[in-house]
């Protein structure tokens, strides 16, 4: 359990490295960059973008906020919760973020080239299933949905 953990919380900080790198030519940070993914394809309230990440709902909020007061993103009313709303990128933050693609993909390819497609395939299902156990095993499963 202790070298899993250890080898996550190195990982974590690699890919938080590997983030601020590709976010901040184009004016983000990871952690806005993660956000504003969270919501590309479907808006979403922030206890929802908190769930997905598995973070605090507080941190999401503060982020959002922040990318609402740059014009990164927009909230819009959410017809399921009336006081929970929703946050959707603007036109302004999905250009941000299409302007990161060409880095991260490039640095994708250079993973599979690393660790070969299949294996690099596996390393993600692996990471899914133990992240599915861990929240079996905490009692977390009904909070990250």
């Amino acid at each position: 359990m202790s070298r899993t953990a250890l080898g996550v919380f190195r990982l974590n900080g690699q890919f938080l490295a590997a983030a601020e790198e590709l976010a901040r030519p184009v004016g983000l940070t990871a952690a806005w960059w993660q956000v504003l993914g969270a919501v590309l394809r479907d808006p979403l309230p922030v206890a929802g973008i908190a769930r997905a990440m598995g973070v605090t709902r507080q941190s999401v909020q503060r982020i959002a906020d922040l990318l609402v007061e740059r014009g990164l993103a927009a909230y819009a009313p959410n017809p399921a919760h009336r006081r929970a709303k929703l946050l959707a990128p603007t036109d302004e933050g999905r250009a941000a973020v299409a302007r990161i693609h060409p880095g991260h993909a490039e640095l994708a390819e250079r993973l599979a080239a690393e660790l070969g497609e299949e294996e690099f395939a596996e390393t993600a299902r692996v990471l899914e299933r133990l992240s599915r156990a861990l929240d079996t095993v905490t009692g977390r499963e009904d909070a990250v949905g």
